[in-house]
């Protein structure tokens, strides 16, 4: 159900996920793992309440911020540094923790520059260049 390339689909998946939550029901690993990053941003807790946010398009030129994608990249930041990949990803986060001492802090950083390569992907048609992204990550222990 969460891989799914319709946007409400999706959306309602994170909503029914931190229903079940709040009634204390059991969830999959998954659900697990979007509860958690929910419960973290107490800020878009609204927007799982509303049916209309469910479609709403969230339009950066106008100042707004899409609270389901940065969920999602929060996820996807989890997952590779979980697998490790691309490789030498969780050797970077422990470091930049061991600096920054806040994971949400440390993802926030890197989904930064995940945004930005895969920005730059798909406007040159090509994968997204891991070498790129993990110098850039990298350069977050010098700043």
């Amino acid at each position: 159900m969460l891989f799914s390339d319709k946007r409400e689909q999706l959306r309602n998946f994170y909503k029914q996920t931190w229903q079940k939550a709040q009634q204390g029901l059991p969830l999959d690993a998954l659900e697990q793992q979007i509860a958690k990053v929910i419960s973290e941003h107490p800020e878009y807790h609204a927007y799982l309440q509303h049916e209309e946010s469910l479609a709403a398009d969230f339009l950066p030129e106008l100042g707004e911020s899409n609270p389901f994608l940065h969920m999602g990249l929060h996820l996807a930041i989890r997952e590779q540094v979980a697998t490790d990949r691309p490789a030498g990803i969780q050797a970077i986060y422990q470091k930049l923790l061991l600096t920054k001492h806040d994971p949400l802090e440390v993802e926030h950083l890197m989904m930064e520059h995940l945004v930005e390569v895969i920005w730059q992907a798909q406007r040159s048609h090509a994968m997204p260049d891991e070498q790129a992204y993990l110098d850039h990550l990298k350069n977050l222990n010098k700043a």
